[in-house]
């Protein structure tokens, strides 16, 4: 993104604009974080054809061993399942990067503003409307 495009990104009142490097620092921690939750998501689902192919998984357990694993099991794809939702809000971060949208509050359209997404780059609600979202 060029330094007019980081400049003209929205900020909320008495905020400094953008600044080409600070959206680079943004979109690299993004990036790097797109690279480790894909490695982790390759893993897991690694894990799980290893437990679903092996055919004498489980075989002589008892009840207590059986429930115990299928906790784990179920956890761990709950964890995939949560990595899968992070990973598919950075990707939509960066799109709206690339789209000059992103800053935009997706509910009232007004600035999220640029320390909370620098703190959290994925924020696609302003603090009020995230609010709002959570008391419902």
């Amino acid at each position: 993104m060029k330094a007019t495009e980081a400049a003209a990104l929205p900020v909320r009142p008495g905020e400094e604009p953008w600044t080409p490097e600070e959206l680079e620092q943004v979109r690299n921690q993004l990036e790097s974080e797109i690279v480790a939750q894909r490695e982790e998501i390759r893993e897991s689902e690694n894990e799980v054809d290893e437990l679903l192919t092996d055919p004498v998984a489980g075989a002589g357990d008892d009840p207590a061993d059986t429930g115990a694993k299928t906790f784990q099991r179920e956890h761990d794809l709950a964890l995939a399942y949560n990595t899968r939702d992070l990973l598919a809000k950075n990707e939509r971060a960066i799109e709206r990067m690339h789209a000059g949208t992103y800053g935009v509050c997706e509910s009232c359209g007004q600035a999220i503003g640029k320390a909370r997404l620098q703190a959290f780059p994925r924020a696609t609600l302003c603090v009020t409307c995230k609010q709002r979202e959570e008391r419902r």
